[in-house]
């Protein structure tokens, strides 16, 4: 490593120069990226500390090959063996430490307009010290006195702050698909192949809708039984059925225009997976058939030798999991996404009809990097001012870490919970999943309605 490298490195961790790569064949970073990467990369460690804790085959293999185990965690006061430091209590003081640690950035970061004031700086840097912060305050948290009402009452908390979380990338998603139909529309204006392309993804999309109802309907439900999945399966294709014709109908063309089956055809295929989610987090149901034998009902017997390698499907399923709310996080973090959600859109005569259009770049190049350091070239792309919200960064991953400590402690099935068995089933999944379907459905028929409602208002989408 070279020594202007390491003078970098250590501006990064201690100042508040932006972090980049020591590689130089790297390409350049913007330091508004470099600064999410970081903060992402803290939010993925301490996700991977809670699904260590709530490991079982974790804790034996620990018990089995670190010497004088019992001795350490006494020494501590842990426990015998450890057990404060285990289990769904573990993860809650934990996660409790990772909110508060963006909470305070939170407060800290209001109103910040420029890159160049203090506060942005600290925010932009000093890497190594904030994350002595955040150990601390993950630490501080196992030594909070009265632990049982600290958990009982920071298990609604954590429960109000998810279902926040889980609202806002609902409404980001009913955003996105307003924006997606305005942008290919304004592209008709100039070449009638936009018509082809909006008829052919919606054609997709219903296509996948319905052919996932049906796969479902073979697949979840049984001929004598499984009552709850053919009523829930039921309702899921009539709420698509419905928005689809809200979307078309006469009154809401008239006052918006740009309504279409696009939007909720993007929504059907969204229902119909947050159904199959719920459908597939069920407990497994079995019954004696003629032979005695137990067979699985109302859900697909693939075998055993599916599920045979529980640890794999455990650490795929749940990396897959983490990858999907980091990218939510990173994704809504955006400035245009924090101007959708106070209800502030671009006008339709802007809009410039793009196939990658939510991958918009957030400027030129035009700030001045960073060349006298070695390694990858930082991009200083805020000197004329910030390109998102800090406040609304550090919020969404405040929610972000309730989010995770309620979905890795199994919400609220959380005694005996452990990583092992997390998609073995669980009524509180499935029962989460349906409600956030049916509140996607409620978010989306607002945004058609709401015009009808309330006339003397404007409403842009």
């Amino acid at each position: 490593m070279s020594a202007p490298c390491c003078a970098g490195q250590l501006a990064c961790c201690c100042g508040y120069a932006g972090c980049a790569l020591c590689c130089k064949c790297c390409p350049r970073i913007r330091q508004s990226r470099s600064t999410r990467f970081m903060y992402a990369l803290y939010f993925i460690l301490i996700s991977i500390i809670c699904c260590i804790m709530m490991s079982r085959t974790v804790a034996t293999e620990m018990r089995k090959h670190i010497p004088f185990f019992e001795d350490i965690c006494k020494g501590i006061k842990a426990g015998d063996t450890c057990e404060k430091l285990v289990g769904y209590s573990a993860v809650y003081r934990v996660c409790f430490g990772m909110a508060c640690f963006f909470f305070v950035f939170c407060l800290f970061t209001i109103k910040i307009n420029n890159s160049k004031s203090c506060r942005a700086y600290i925010h932009n840097g000093f890497w190594f010290i904030k994350l002595l912060l955040l150990v601390a305050m993950c630490s501080g948290a196992f030594f909070i006195p009265d632990q049982d009402t600290f958990l009982k009452a920071w298990r609604y908390v954590g429960a109000t702050g998810a279902f926040l979380f889980i609202g806002i990338q609902l409404i980001l998603l009913v955003e996105f698909a307003h924006k997606w139909n305005k942008n290919w529309t304004a592209g008709t204006v100039h070449n009638k192949m936009w018509y082809a392309f909006l008829a052919l993804v919606t054609l997709l999309m219903y296509t996948i809708a319905v052919g996932a109802l049906i796969l479902m309907a073979w697949f979840y439900t049984w001929e004598e039984g499984c009552l709850q999945n053919k009523i829930f399966l039921g309702v899921s294709g009539g709420l698509c059925l419905l928005i689809s014709l809200v979307a078309i109908s006469p009154c809401v063309q008239n006052r918006q225009p740009h309504s279409g089956l696009l939007q909720s055809g993007l929504i059907s295929c969204y229902v119909t997976y947050l159904t199959f989610s719920a459908l597939s987090s069920k407990p497994v149901e079995t019954i004696l058939d003629k032979n005695q034998k137990n067979i699985t009902i109302c859900s697909p017997n693939f075998g055993q030798e599916f599920h045979r390698d529980e640890n794999l499907v455990t650490g795929l399923g749940t990396t897959l999991l983490f990858a999907c709310i980091l990218y939510s996080c990173l994704t809504s973090t955006t400035r245009s996404s924090s101007e959708a959600l106070r209800g502030r859109y671009a006008a339709p005569e802007l809009e410039v009809a793009r196939c990658c259009f939510c991958f918009a770049p957030d400027g030129e190049d035009v700030d001045e990097s960073d060349g006298r350091r070695g390694g990858q070239q930082v991009i200083y792309d805020e000197k004329k001012g910030t390109v998102y919200s800090y406040t609304y960064f550090h919020f969404v991953f405040f929610l972000a870490s309730l989010y995770v400590m309620m979905t890795v402690t199994n919400w609220f099935n959380y005694e005996g919970a452990h990583i092992e068995k997390f998609f073995s089933g669980s009524i509180s999944f499935f029962w989460v999943k349906m409600a956030s379907c049916w509140m996607c459905v409620l978010i989306y028929l607002w945004t058609l309605l709401a015009p009808l409602c309330c006339p003397t208002r404007e409403f842009s989408v």
